[in-house]
């Protein structure tokens, strides 16, 4: 969703659902907290961590993420849906936002709830931060967000559902209404140590996009010229979806996002 585009919010941002099994605080912040839900009692489960869009802004938070991560726990994994510090929010954008959600997938990594392999999913935004999170091992190592491959438990894959791929792209094609922009403050230098797109190579571990063809907010482009840079991504074209269809599990679009999930985590 963008600045300018604030008409009727979509169905899956209002239809009700269960409250999280549990809330772990990692931080002070009223935000810094991570739904859990687990309906499996498989101490070998999988865990998503899953990470919501809204083009980093405060009007958008987790609670839009609750069907899906209803269904992905009743399909069988351990979700955990982290809630960070936003833009229109002290501390929100940069650098507060990447300390949130870095700190989230460490506090998740450091005691997962379960002992399966741990995902990222995340969508638009969210994306861009999935993304972001897996390769900090390709930040230099005096940046406050590095973390070195094979230092501690790690996360085994990533899915990005019409994610930001590029942020540097998108700032430059107006891509959310100047909330690309906003995030950094307008300082592009610092895309270094924050797109996704200039991290690469990705590596290590399976990496997946999943983009609707007929996504007015984030325009597919971005994951095509994404995956053309970065051979070992898998991109999932979907013909006719929009953007929101994408975590919406009553949308067509959702048996092909469970699949892609499905086969970055394993089996459940």
């Amino acid at each position: 969703m963008t600045t300018a585009s604030r008409g009727p919010l979509p169905g899956v941002f209002t239809r009700p659902a269960a409250p999280p099994d549990r809330v772990l605080r990692y931080g002070r912040h009223p935000d810094q907290v991570i739904d859990i839900r687990r309906i499996t009692r498989r101490p070998d489960a999988a865990v998503v961590v899953l990470l919501h869009g809204g083009f980093w802004q405060a009007r958008y938070d987790r609670l839009h993420m609750r069907p899906m991560a209803d269904e992905l726990a009743r399909r069988g994994y351990v979700v955990c849906v982290p809630e960070y510090r936003r833009l229109g929010q002290p501390g929100g954008g940069y650098p507060g936002t990447f300390d949130d959600v870095a700190a989230a997938v460490d506090a998740v990594l450091d005691d997962p709830p379960a002992a399966g392999p741990v995902v990222l999913v995340g969508h638009s935004a969210g994306g861009h931060l999935a993304l972001w999170t897996t390769m900090r091992h390709r930040l230099p190592v005096t940046s406050r967000w590095h973390t070195r491959p094979g230092s501690g438990p790690g996360v085994h894959g990533c899915v990005g559902l019409a994610p930001v791929a590029d942020l540097g792209g998108a700032i430059e094609a107006g891509v959310g209404a100047g909330a690309c922009r906003d995030l950094l403050g307008g300082r592009l230098g610092l895309l270094a140590e924050t797109d996704p797109a200039r991290l690469l190579p990705y590596g290590p571990g399976p990496l997946a996009l999943v983009h609707g063809s007929a996504d007015r907010l984030v325009p597919i482009e971005i994951s095509r010229g994404f995956a053309a840079r970065e051979r070992s991504a898998r991109l999932v074209e979907l013909s006719g979806v929009g953007h929101f269809g994408l975590i919406d599990p009553l949308s067509p679009a959702w048996p092909a996002v469970l699949a892609v999930i499905d086969s970055i985590a394993g089996p459940v």
